[in-house]
């Protein structure tokens, strides 16, 4: 049932969601740690620097006075004869070294002590965050309440079934049954929208989700709808004198030819109580008078549209 089905896909989108969220956060969290540690390792390697030079410094005074201690004590015993001419030389030898000539040792104070500053605060932030993440709605607040056929396209209409639901913009997607994936075709305030570029008798799935008013995220979708449409789209003629037709043979372009014809759609496509709206384009009039529009009531279930046109050229007619 729809229940049983919307329900088990809630859970896994719900259950997929928070392990993405978790993966994402643990990798943050682990290349925040990476940095830290790395800030700390420089800290020390900066800082410990000139307090191992100043200690190899000290040991090798230290090292040097021992020496000469030795070599002093070894003068003394040494019988009267020599003693006199290695005096002499342990005398030179010790002028020459400066025992008293040691680095000065810096104060405690004036050394780093590394610690970490973490701030507590975050992780109630992150708390509250998480405890207000996702919602699960028993029903979209929006919902599809019309599919209308159209020459070569869809009227899709929707509208809002949550009273409470304040929407701001309306999203709508659409696929061939037998598509994989929906594609955008509508983003905007309007609660209807005319799907175009329809292939005659395939049905079409149709959905569309709201944005609240100052909301981010997209309400979930509705419930798929699916329509077709009989109707094959309007085209002109192809091949009349004096005209040059569009790709999708929609829009008529009077051409520079000097013959003037009549221009008829390929097929009766427009059917009884319906209205045939011709827009005429003329490229070389000011912007107020470059557009005209004119309606026929169509009279004939069989009538073939037909334009009897003095456009001058570089006019357009659309059907």
């Amino acid at each position: 049932s729809q229940i049983r089905e919307s329900a088990a896909l809630t859970r896994d989108v719900l259950e997929q969601h928070f392990n993405d969220l978790k993966g994402t956060l643990r990798k943050l969290l682990d290349e925040r740690l990476v940095l830290l540690l790395q800030e700390v390792d420089a800290i020390e390697q900066e800082s410990i620097k000139p307090l191992d030079e100043c200690q190899k410094l000290i040991e090798h005074g230290v090292s040097t006075a021992d020496d000469l201690l030795q070599e002093g004590e070894s003068v003394i015993h040494e019988v009267m004869g020599e003693q006199n001419e290695n005096l002499c030389n342990f005398t030179k030898k010790a002028l020459h070294i400066q025992l008293d000539s040691l680095p000065e040792v810096p104060a405690l104070v004036d050394v780093p002590c590394l610690s970490a500053q973490l701030d507590d605060c975050l992780l109630t932030i992150v708390k509250n965050q998480i405890f207000n993440h996702g919602t699960v709605a028993s029903r979209p607040p929006v919902q599809i309440e019309e599919l209308t056929e159209k020459p070569g396209g869809i009227l899709v209409r929707w509208c809002k079934v949550d009273d409470d639901f304040i929407p701001q913009d309306y999203r709508l997607q659409y696929r061939k049954s037998t598509a994989n994936h929906f594609e955008d075709v509508y983003v905007g305030s309007e609660m209807e929208f005319i799907v175009l570029h329809i292939d005659p008798n395939v049905d079409y799935q149709f959905r569309v989700c709201a944005r609240g008013d100052g909301r981010q995220e997209w309400s979930p979708w509705s419930i798929p709808q699916t329509g077709r449409s009989t109707l094959v789209p309007h085209e002109w003629t192809a091949g009349l004198e004096g005209y040059s037709l569009s790709s999708r043979r929609n829009i008529a372009l009077r051409n520079d030819s000097q013959s003037c014809g009549v221009l008829y759609s390929k097929a009766p496509t427009y059917f009884c109580g319906q209205t045939l709206t011709f827009r005429q384009v003329h490229a070389v009039l000011p912007l107020h008078e470059a557009l005209t529009q004119t309606e026929f009531p169509v009279l004939s279930h069989f009538a073939t549209a037909a334009l009897y046109s003095e456009l001058k050229p570089h006019c357009a007619s659309e059907l």
